[in-house]
């Protein structure tokens, strides 16, 4: 068992009530994997003041300065990857494979931001007089928040710590209780690379006391949340109250649209990576694929088939494809909402049950499942299951098929898999989904692209990733400066 603490002011400290929490490896939870602190909001207040009292000196450094810390970061990173893949694994349960990959694009993302830090500033506009100069600059903001989830434990505090540590914010974050390990890596990884003290908080503890002091705090100039609709339209109408910077990402459901041209096998491939892979628990999961009527038939046989084949356990073990649900709270709600997509009529064509004999016994294991004959009024097709439940719906034809994928509150991620090059267009103009893919998994992102949705998958403003990421963490200072005299 690991012991880990808050990390305030560049100092490794406990909670200041000294109360404490466990987690337990999802795929054998009779293993304890770390023991944490639990804070209370005293413990978050005194991370935002550390935050803003080193706020002033980071941001005076220079943008390649802070560089240089990230990619220093990146390689320590690196050093470790097999460590901290076998730490997310015990900690989360996806995949060894899927948590080396998960590592290695955190230190990527360090060195991409590392990188960039050489390009960040401003530009020179003409002016419309002799002997006058007319330029931006970019500064940061002051003190930002970033509160992460737990199903990216690793890759999301990245993309959000690094873009607002190179563009010279102090920075707080919590993230989720059931698996920090990783983020606290990554402060360990910065602070090796020679951040300065208090530039970087990390404080762990219950969402509404810890999460609740950070966000009503007036010196936090910006929050930027990944997780529920819920949770994130509550910060963000905290938030709003004083006006500060929001950037909420809050999930979706995403639609993989077969049509009849398309690649049958290819396309039961996609999906079963896109819907079982990394347990469903991903926000860009495919968790309803729309497949014309004509092949709907062709199509279900190959996707169950993928859906029998698929190998679940421990995640350390070789050549498993799918590991346990985070907690058992998960389970119960993936068992859940498979009761109610057959209460409303829809069939159950492989998997829907607990596992738990053998060497599942200790688990949150569950058969990856495939529901047939779904409506698109039903919950199963609008609602996120976070799971890897996969609802297949019929459709008429492409236009059918694009309005039942419209037909929904969020729009993160959607897919479609043609060979219609045509079709492969009107898509991705008339889908409403921050990502588009054809002939692509839902999930998956490239670090050096933006990343958001619309709807309510997000406040639809500010993206994430990419260059673009730097917008939500600096602001444009507009400078006039006469020389003519």
């Amino acid at each position: 068992m690991r012991t880990y603490q808050n990390f305030i002011g560049g100092e490794w400290v406990p909670a200041r009530s000294g109360g404490i929490h466990r987690t337990l490896n999802p795929a054998d939870t009779r293993e304890v994997v770390a023991e944490y602190p639990a804070s209370t909001a005293e413990d978050a207040l005194a991370a935002v003041a550390a935050a803003e009292k080193a706020a002033p000196g980071w941001a005076d450094a220079t943008a390649v300065a802070r560089g240089r810390i990230l990619s220093k970061a990146s390689q320590l990173l690196e050093l470790r990857k097999a460590e901290l893949a076998e730490l997310l694994t015990r900690e989360e349960g996806k995949t060894l494979a899927e948590s080396t990959g998960e590592v290695q694009r955190a230190a990527d993302i360090f060195r991409f931001y590392g990188g960039l830090s050489y390009t960040i500033g401003g530009r020179t506009i003409p002016h419309d007089l002799p002997g006058n100069l007319l330029y931006t600059t970019r500064r940061p903001l002051g003190v930002v928040a970033l509160i992460t989830p737990w199903n990216f434990p690793v890759a999301i505090p990245a993309w959000k710590m690094a873009p607002a540590l190179v563009a010279g914010n102090a920075v707080v974050i919590k993230p989720a209780g059931v698996a920090p390990a990783l983020t606290l890596e990554l402060a360990r990884a910065l602070q090796d690379a020679g951040l300065p003290k208090g530039v970087l908080n990390v404080v762990l503890g219950e969402g509404r006391a810890v999460g609740g002091a950070i966000v009503t705090h007036k010196a936090v100039a910006a929050l930027s949340f990944t997780g529920s609709y819920g949770v994130g339209n509550a910060i963000y109408q905290q938030l709003a109250q004083r006006m500060a910077r929001a950037q909420m990402e809050m999930g979706g459901k995403n639609p993989t649209l077969v049509l009849a041209d398309a690649d049958l096998d290819l396309a039961a491939t996609l999906v079963a990576r896109a819907g079982f892979g990394l347990t469903g628990q991903a926000c860009t999961a495919t968790s309803r694929v729309i497949v014309e009527k004509s092949v709907v038939g062709a199509f279900t046989e190959k996707l169950v088939a993928k859906a029998k084949g698929w190998k679940v356990g421990n995640g350390l073990t070789a050549g498993v494809e799918m590991g346990p649900a985070i907690s058992e709270a998960q389970l119960k709600g993936n068992l859940d909402w498979v009761k109610t997509a057959t209460g409303e009529g829809a069939k159950m064509l492989y998997g829907g049950n607990r596992l738990t004999t053998g060497d599942f016994a200790h688990g949150w294991f569950m058969e990856p499942t495939v529901l047939g004959s779904v409506a698109p009024a039903m919950r199963i097709a609008c609602e996120e299951v976070f799971g890897p439940v996969v609802a297949i719906l019929p459709a008429e034809n492409f236009d059918d098929a694009l309005k039942i994928a419209n037909g929904v509150e969020v729009g993160l991620s959607a897919s479609l898999v043609t060979r219609d090059f045509k079709n492969a267009l009107r898509y991705a103009e008339r889908i409403e989904a921050g990502v588009v893919k054809v002939n692509q998994i839902s999930t998956g992102l490239a670090l050096q692209a933006p990343f958001g949705g619309v709807k309510q998958s997000s406040t639809d403003s500010f993206k994430e990733q990419g260059t673009e990421a730097l917008d939500f963490y600096t602001r444009i200072k507009t400078v006039y400066l006469d020389y003519s005299a």
